[in-house]
């Protein structure tokens, strides 16, 4: 693939096979201006040869994929897909329908095994892993159509995505020994705070299937965060809101990232919400990379606006 500039670095010749050009890319980037008033992120390279946030420079990324694909039968839904998120990183993948965004999702959370390539979360190989494993670890996501438990309460969605907390054994559960009311209760103040992120704690005891649409997909969020995350993966976290519900959206996941200190990385198809908030973006075209960079080159890259438009004549 031809060495892309931007928001990453083009991945070293051992990383890629592809041989750096003479004329290097600049070490770091000046700040560049806010989108709607924001202020943009300061991005440097680290000795692993990407561009990062400069707060993430010297930590280890919370997610390295390293020539990662997957084929179904012929067809090569993802091809060498190389990636990396900072540790604090807000970053966006992007993409026309079909590209291979949610595929990757399911590459990262082991949905599907990948046929090759290396996925490291904060550094450790993910290699035969399962969901479960990988949730555990540090890894949550949402979905594209919402996966709630529609017949439970608020509340005891979000109580499921603490599965990873339970210090409860089946006895203490079967017999209601003290220790399991004593997780009852750390579950319960711990699933009204989560819920509070999103202004959600008085709809505690509300039914989740009779939430409105834009609830419900705050709701599967905040669900996702209380498995207690490292990376947090929002598959258009966007889809059928309207514009006001998507601006507090979009100041939600700045707070989720600065109070939790984790990293997200969004697959969304609302521009002003990409490039809002996005440090870094990276965008796939028939499974394939096809551009890196910041939210400003992105939208000026000519092969983005070709895969999205169509090529002018």
């Amino acid at each position: 693939m031809p060495r892309t500039e931007g928001t990453y670095k083009a991945q070293s010749e051992r990383a890629t096979g592809v041989t750096p050009q003479a004329e290097q890319a600049p070490q770091t980037q000046q700040e560049e201006p806010a989108h709607k008033g924001r202020q943009r992120t300061k991005m440097v390279a680290p000795p692993n040869n990407y561009l990062v946030p400069e707060r993430d420079a010297l930590l280890t990324p919370v997610l390295e994929c390293r020539h990662l694909g997957i084929d179904f039968g012929g067809l090569k839904a993802v091809e060498d897909l190389n990636l990396m998120v900072g540790k604090t990183e807000i970053a966006g993948l992007i993409g026309p329908n079909g590209a291979g965004k949610t595929t990757v999702f399911n590459l990262l959370t082991k949905v599907y095994q990948p046929t090759r390539g290396t996925i490291l979360l904060d550094g450790q190989d993910t290699a035969g892993m399962d969901t479960a494993r990988v949730s555990r670890e540090g890894i949550a996501r949402t979905f594209q159509n919402i996966r709630l438990f529609d017949s439970l309460t608020v509340e005891d969605n979000v109580k499921i995505g603490l599965h990873n907390r339970v210090d409860c054994g089946m006895w203490s559960g079967i017999f209601r020994m003290p220790r399991y009311w004593l997780s009852e209760k750390e579950f319960h103040d711990r699933a009204l705070e989560l819920l509070d992120v999103f202004n959600m704690a008085d709809n505690a005891n509300d039914i989740a299937g009779s939430l409105p649409y834009g609830a419900q997909r705050r709701l599967e969020i905040v669900r996702a965060l209380a498995t207690g995350p490292k990376l947090l993966l929002l598959d258009e976290p966007a889809a059928g809101m309207n514009p006001v519900e998507t601006e507090e959206l979009m100041e939600n996941i700045v707070k989720i990232r600065d109070d939790f200190q984790i990293a997200v990385l969004l697959i969304e198809h609302d521009m002003d919400l990409v490039m809002g908030i996005c440090e870094g973006i990276v965008v796939l075209n028939f499974g394939k990379v096809i551009a890196k960079g910041t939210p400003e080159e992105i939208q000026a890259n000519p092969q983005v606006v070709e895969a999205y438009l169509g090529k002018q004549d």
